[in-house]
């Protein structure tokens, strides 16, 4: 017996060493399709700058040259992050938010004090820190050993307590923190790559959070923020007749203001224009008689209730006097913004979908052929370029060669893996349901075993962001006109509750006639008119104030994303940059008062950038219901066509040179997979 239970255990490990095998065999493999990737993406981009540097005769520029230049590139290219996809479950929210550890006074002051002096964590809330600072748990580190090792992911930030640390870069020291320093904060965002090792030069204590505790508390709390204005508005009688749509604007708009005991918050005589809701407090409501030296009390009004209200239908002269009686908070509206959201009520009424451009090209429907192809059916021209999860080839029809789309190609396996097939899902919905000729077009798209296609329309003259590297900034006219093809994809998307949340010059590409048309993006995601959403998603410097501090964002995010657009476009450059991601992400957070404008971009361009790039999202310009409509009315768009944009019987500034694709190569196949094709990937 007990020879036949060493060999049952013998073979019990074998079979545990062979799924460790099998394991180790996968991620090998894994890597191996990442490294292949980038192999293929080096060579590509070394393909196309030979050919862009070629000339008649010997080339004279090296391949070590090249080589050099695809390094430089490689090291400025920005690259869009995510955080995980982030559920705003309450059930779930409450019970990550309730995780209290127990501390001192000392060190929940400690703590507190730290989050104050850190550049991006001091732009929360006080009730976020104090929230966030509950949840926070203890460690501790002995000395040498490390808390965060260079080139590693993390998602946790820490605050130190006693002890120091050393932070070092390739080895080399760079500082030491002290108690009440924050470090690792960038990890709250979104799964980043330290850039630094931080160790313990001697025994230590720590407090720590991770991100997914940080999001849900200041999710839990922003929700809890927007909740109870709602609450409060949707208690008023001359509000009932209005839909939740507008009561969530009201709410939005609403401004907290605090009083000390006696304070006037209405005088009697005075011009009012502002409606008042007691938040917490007490107020009392007085009227002085004509020919009386005495006030007369009339009410005394208390949480909930409110007073006001007659300045918002334009009576201006306020017949009574209200003064707080202690402590008091309100919350506020004024008159001009509860019009504006009321117009844009009646507005909306009347209003009809847009209608964009007729006839074009780009509105037609597909090609019967089209219709009913299979993958087999295309024949690769060549490949356009490499791409994080696969590549872009050039493609036509074996059939009809007249017709030239473009095939992106992306491996299932490194979508996966990457976390990304959400996203992937999300883009693939939202752009076989879009049809813009100021978007770039999905067709159709196809699967096998091991990869996804996805069908669209060539736009063969290049991104502007290349047109930025050649001429390193463009004019008002060239700016102005591809501005406004943006604002015409923005303007189609948010009517059907889209958000971009990735417009920048690398997904702006021209089309053969030099039209601008918006590429899709893995951060493309519909929103319910007055909700938020809360996912970490964007480049950095272009992501707005609302996504980096975890407020909630809605369309209103591409407002700023756009003014960041305009920007680089007139000056080649970006208003919020660094030489760090928390850097960049810092300085979007101090917001667009504190930047200095280059002389280069013209008073009116930088009126718009300001106007667009408000650090308050209902303050910028294009806030309201028809926000395309109050940008086209901007004084730097004054004189241009938008008629004639739409028509497309403008002429473009640039018309790209094109090379006839069908004469570059020989024309190679995709594998005939029928058997596995199928354009459906819910269960990919």
């Amino acid at each position: 017996m007990g020879t036949l239970r060493d060999l049952q255990f013998a073979l019990q490990l074998k079979i545990e060493e062979l799924r460790q095998r099998d394991t180790l065999i996968d991620e090998l493999e894994l890597e191996l399709d990442t490294k292949d990737e980038l192999i293929r993406r080096l060579q590509e981009e070394l393909d196309r700058y030979r050919s862009a540097l070629s000339l008649p005769g010997p080339s004279k520029v090296s391949a070590a040259a090249a080589a050099a230049r695809i390094e430089d590139r490689q090291r400025v290219e920005r690259q869009t992050v995510f955080s995980e996809l982030f559920s705003s479950d309450p059930v779930t929210l409450a019970m990550v938010s309730r995780r209290s550890c127990d501390k001192s006074q000392e060190s929940q002051r400690l703590i507190q004090a730290a989050f104050w002096k850190n550049d991006l964590l001091k732009n929360l809330a006080e009730g976020e820190i104090r929230a966030i600072t509950a949840c926070m748990h203890r460690t501790s580190i002995s000395q040498g050993c490390a808390v965060i090792q260079e080139g590693a992911t993390g998602d946790q930030a820490f605050v130190l307590e006693e002890g120091r640390l050393e932070v070092t870069k390739d080895g080399q020291k760079l500082h030491t923190l002290e108690p009440e320093d924050v470090f690792g904060e960038l990890a709250l965002l979104f799964n980043c790559t330290h850039t630094c090792s931080v160790s313990a030069q001697t025994d230590s204590s720590l407090w720590v959070i991770d991100r997914r505790t940080y999001q849900s508390v200041l999710t839990h709390c922003r929700l809890n923020h927007h909740s109870y204005p709602m609450e409060l508005l949707r208690g008023l009688p001359f509000l009932q007749p209005f839909p939740e749509d507008v009561i969530m604007k009201m709410s939005d708009h609403m401004k907290e203001t605090n009083y000390a005991d006696g304070e006037f918050i209405i005088h009697q005589g005075a011009t009012g224009d502002a409606f008042y809701i007691i938040s917490k407090g007490q107020v009392t409501v007085t009227e002085k008689k004509l020919g009386q030296q005495e006030e007369m009390v009339m009410a005394e009004l208390s949480d909930r209730q409110w007073f006001g209200e007659k300045a918002l239908w334009g009576e201006d002269t306020q017949i009574v006097s209200v003064r707080a009686a202690g402590d008091v908070t309100c919350l506020t509206i004024d008159r001009e913004t509860f019009k504006n959201v009321m117009d844009e009520l009646v507005s909306d009424s009347h209003q009809e979908v847009q209608k964009i451009s007729e006839p074009t090209s780009e509105l037609t429907e597909d090609p019967a052929l089209l219709v009913s192809s299979t993958l087999s059916d295309f024949q690769i021209i060549r490949t356009l370029g490499v791409g994080e999860f696969g590549h872009v080839d050039l493609v036509q029809l074996k059939s009809s060669i007249k017709y030239i789309f473009a095939m992106r190609v992306l491996k299932k396996k490194l979508i996966t893996s990457s976390g990304q097939r959400e996203h992937i899902l999300r883009e693939r919905s939202i752009l076989m349901e879009t049809r813009c000729p100021f978007i770039v077009r999905l067709h159709k798209t196809f699967r096998d075993a091991e990869h996804l296609y996805l069908l669209t329309e060539a736009c063969l003259g290049r991104d502007l962001s290349c047109l930025l590297k050649d001429k390193g900034f463009l004019g008002d006219c060239s700016s102005r006109f591809y501005t406004a093809c943006v604002v015409e994809a923005l303007s189609f998307l948010h009517h059907r509750g889209v958000v971009h949340r990735d417009v920048r010059p690398e997904n702006v590409v021209l089309d053969e006639r030099g039209y601008a048309k918006l590429r899709g993006s893995r951060c493309m995601k519909r929103v319910e008119t007055g909700k938020r959403t809360w996912t970490f998603c964007g480049t950095p410097g272009y992501v707005a104030p609302e996504i980096i501090l975890n407020q909630g964002h809605s369309t209103l995010a591409d407002l700023w994303s756009m003014g960041v657009f305009v920007f680089e476009l007139l000056s080649g450059g970006l208003p919020f940059d660094g030489s760090d991601l928390l850097t960049i992400l810092t300085a979007a957070v101090r917001g667009v008062d504190q930047i200095e404008f280059p002389k280069i971009i013209s008073v009116d361009a930088c009126n718009l950038i300001q106007k667009l790039c408000r650090s308050n999202p209902s303050k910028r310009l294009g806030s309201r219901k028809n926000w395309a409509k109050d940008v086209q009315k901007h004084k730097w768009f004054e004189g241009f066509h938008w008629d004639a944009l739409c028509k497309r019987t403008m002429t473009p500034p640039l018309i790209p040179k094109l090379q006839r694709p069908l004469e570059s190569t020989t024309c190679a196949l995709y594998l005939d997979t029928s058997d596995e094709q199928d354009s459906n990937w819910e269960d990919f």
